[in-house]
C-alpha cells in the first residue's frame, strides 16, 4: 500500500537545479561581508542603533548582533556568542551564501532551498527566535553595557522608518481593497443599432 503520510521533517530541503531561485542571497552576503571587514578593521560604529525597547531593558532577538558579528570577525567566538549566539552562524551563512553564488554562476547549476512543510518550518522558526530572545534577555546586564555615543541613532531610525513602513502597508491595502481606482476605464460599448450599421456593408 502506498504510504499517504505527509512529510513532516525536515521542513527545509536543499536541491540542484538549473535557476538560481535565491538572487538576493549572494550579493547582499558580499555586502555583509564587506560590511564586517570594515567593521574588523575601524571597529564598531560610533552610532547608537538599539531599539526603543532596548533603552526600557528589553532585549531583543539581535540585540549584541554587531558586537557578535565584530567578535566573530576577530577570531573571538566565545565573546561572539556571548552577545548573541547568531554572530558566527551568520558569519559562516555568508561565505556559504558567497561561495554558492560563485560556483553557481561557474557551473551554471544552484543550490536551492525548498520548503517542504511551510506549518513545520516556521513553528521551528517562531520556536528558536523564542529560545533566542529569551538567551538574550537572561544576558541583559552585559548588552546593555558600551561605548556611550550620545546619539540615540536607533530612536531617530525608528522614527521615520516606522511611519514610512506604515504609510506603505496602508498605501498596499488600499490599492488591494480598491483594485478599481488604478484600471483604465473599460472602453464603452456601442448600441446594437450602431454595432450593426458598422458591421454591414456599405450600399
Amino acid at each position: 500500500m502506498a504510504n499517504t503520510q505527509k512529510r513532516w521533517w525536515p521542513p527545509l530541503r536543499p536541491v540542484l537545479e538549473s535557476r538560481d531561485r535565491h538572487p538576493w542571497a549572494g550579493p547582499t552576503a558580499l555586502a555583509g561581508l564587506v560590511a564586517g571587514a570594515a567593521v574588523a578593521v575601524f571597529g564598531l560604529p560610533p552610532v547608537d542603533l538599539h531599539s526603543p525597547l532596548h533603552y526600557a531593558g528589553v532585549m531583543g532577538p539581535t540585540c549584541g548582533g554587531t558586537r557578535a558579528v565584530h567578535a566573530a570577525a576577530l577570531g573571538h567566538f566565545g565573546e561572539s556568542w556571548r552577545y548573541n549566539p547568531l554572530g558566527l552562524p551568520v558569519l559562516v551563512g555568508a561565505f556559504a551564501a558567497v561561495a554558492r553564488e560563485a560556483v553557481g554562476r561557474r557551473s551554471g547549476r544552484w543550490l536551492n532551498v525548498r520548503v517542504t512543510h511551510r506549518r513545520t518550518a516556521v513553528v521551528c522558526a517562531l520556536v528558536l527566535l523564542a529560545a533566542l530572545a529569551a538567551n538574550q534577555q537572561a544576558h541583559a546586564e552585559l548588552l546593555r553595557t558600551g561605548p556611550e555615543t550620545g546619539v540615540p541613532t536607533g530612536l531617530l531610525l525608528y522614527a521615520v522608518v516606522v511611519p514610512l513602513t506604515a504609510v506603505a502597508v496602508a498605501v498596499r491595502l488600499y490599492r488591494s481593497r480598491h483594485p478599481g481606482h488604478h484600471r483604465p476605464p473599460a472602453p464603452r460599448s456601442l448600441p446594437a443599432s450602431d454595432t450593426e450599421r458598422l458591421r454591414s456593408p456599405e450600399p
